[in-house]
């Protein structure tokens, strides 16, 4: 009786259904979301759609560790650190996803699949233009930058493919 009450028990079972099924139904817009080799990623907490997650991971991508299980709002953009190249230049990572959790206010970035909508990737950065200084210095203190209008031509050659 207790396992059935263990909320991480009662996931695991969840997502190894949604595995199973090749997707899960997004608990923000309800589109079913295919998990499959189209997506570009090994692991998918995201909606192509309407770009939502869910709070699911607490260490590392696609650890599944977290309790909260909210729905993570996508907020911004950011680029994945990456280094310096071989001559001392900053080499310029791929385009990202900030999401903020709605129950927690977990800040954490995710990749962007393969299948997520351009067109929405673009309308997160607009709104982002218009986080409150709080939802700024919360993303700040992750060390995440979050992308402005003088990223703007970068964020477009990666979502045309232009890497």
């Amino acid at each position: 009786m207790a396992d059935e009450r263990d909320p991480r028990k009662k996931r695991d079972s969840m997502r190894r259904n949604e595995e199973h099924a090749g997707g899960f139904r997004c608990s923000h817009c309800h589109s079913w979301v295919p998990i499959n080799e189209t997506m570009g990623t090994n692991n998918r907490n995201h909606c192509p759609s309407c770009l939502w997650s869910k709070h699911l991971d607490e260490k590392s991508p696609g650890d599944r560790m977290s309790n909260c299980g909210n729905g993570m709002k996508p907020i911004g953009l950011t680029f994945k650190a990456e280094g310096a190249d071989r001559y001392g230049k900053n080499k310029q990572g791929e385009l990202m996803l900030i999401h903020d959790c709605q129950g927690c206010h977990k800040i954490s970035i995710n990749r962007i699949a393969a299948d997520d909508q351009p067109e929405v990737i673009l309308e997160v950065f607009s709104h982002s233009r218009e986080l409150s200084q709080y939802e700024e210095n919360s993303i700040a203190t992750q060390a995440i930058r979050l992308l402005t209008n003088d990223d703007l031509a970068e964020i477009k050659k990666q979502l045309n493919g232009e890497i």
